[in-house]
């Protein structure tokens, strides 16, 4: 199995016509590919974001019926490369929406499926607030996606504050944890750097992180800088606030090597849990 290999982020700022987005989209991906990249990653809702008055457009199809599965079908075996869409709005049969990667092989076709798990229920202040639960049907499978040079975990957004989503990842065999988003332009100042490098950092994977950027109607707004992290911690490649790409060579064996070092995984013990009362002092 090969070790070494350049992955390519795309950034960009999608908007409510698809077909714009995707064509847009697939100039950011031939660019990445154009510097060497043989895994290129898009971020949550690439094909469709934008918020119209009250309701948030995120391009719902049924999986036979969207057109960005074609799409990346075609634009993986055209040039030869692995491509994990972050993520696409998808029919559920309960009326609502699953938030779904898709991991596309080199040869075209679907190698991996992931539907979000945690929901983005949040309230900032009076006047930001999200409520994902009203509209998406919550995922329960953890995955683990196989690419020619290893296993890659697969997350997207919101999952990112949950560290032992992303502990069970490593344990089970992923040396990359992929964290597509749209992270928002409040929280993402806050915390977006903070969270990647925890989450590169607590399991000793390489962390690629491809994030939307810019206005999607109304207030709503992506934080971009798009990372990839070392399993040391270290960002080898951010990207800006407006649409663009971003590349960074990959080493397997640095994963392996950051828990030969710190084996933080190996070191995590049973624990009881803590007592409802304070314990009298003896």
């Amino acid at each position: 199995m090969m070790s070494k290999f350049r992955v390519g982020l795309v950034q960009n700022s999608a908007g409510s016509d698809m077909a714009k987005n995707l064509e847009h989209a697939a100039k950011l991906v031939e660019n990445a590919v154009n510097q060497g990249a043989n895994l290129v990653i898009t971020p949550e809702y690439f094909s469709c974001l934008a918020l119209e008055g009250e309701i948030l457009l995120v391009g719902e199809r049924s999986e036979a019926e969207h057109p960005a599965i074609a799409w990346g079908k075609n634009l993986a075996k055209e040039l030869d490369i692995w491509l994990l869409m972050g993520s696409l709005a998808i029919s559920a049969p309960n009326g609502k929406i699953y938030n779904r990667s898709y991991l596309i092989s080199s040869d075209g076709n679907i190698a991996s499926r992931y539907d979000k798990i945690h929901m983005f229920d949040i309230q900032i202040d009076e006047d930001e607030w999200y409520r994902e639960s009203a509209t998406i049907e919550p995922g329960d499978q953890a995955v683990n996606a196989d690419l020619p040079w290893g296993q890659m975990g697969l997350s997207i957004c919101y999952d990112l504050r949950f560290p032992n989503l992303y502990n069970t990842l490593a344990d089970n065999g992923a040396f990359a944890l992929a964290i597509p988003a749209a992270f928002t332009e409040t929280t993402g100042k806050a915390h977006w750097h903070a969270l990647c490098r925890a989450r590169a950092i607590e399991t000793g994977s390489y962390v690629f992180a491809a994030c939307q950027c810019g206005g999607h109607g109304g207030d709503k707004r992506s934080y971009g800088h798009s990372l990839i992290i070392d399993p040391w911690g270290k960002i080898l490649a951010e990207g800006s606030e407006e649409p663009t790409v971003v590349v960074a060579d990959v080493d397997v064996n640095a994963a392996a090597e950051a828990r030969r070092k710190i084996p933080a995984l190996e070191h995590r013990r049973r624990f009881n849990l803590p007592t409802q009362k304070p314990l009298a002092a003896e």
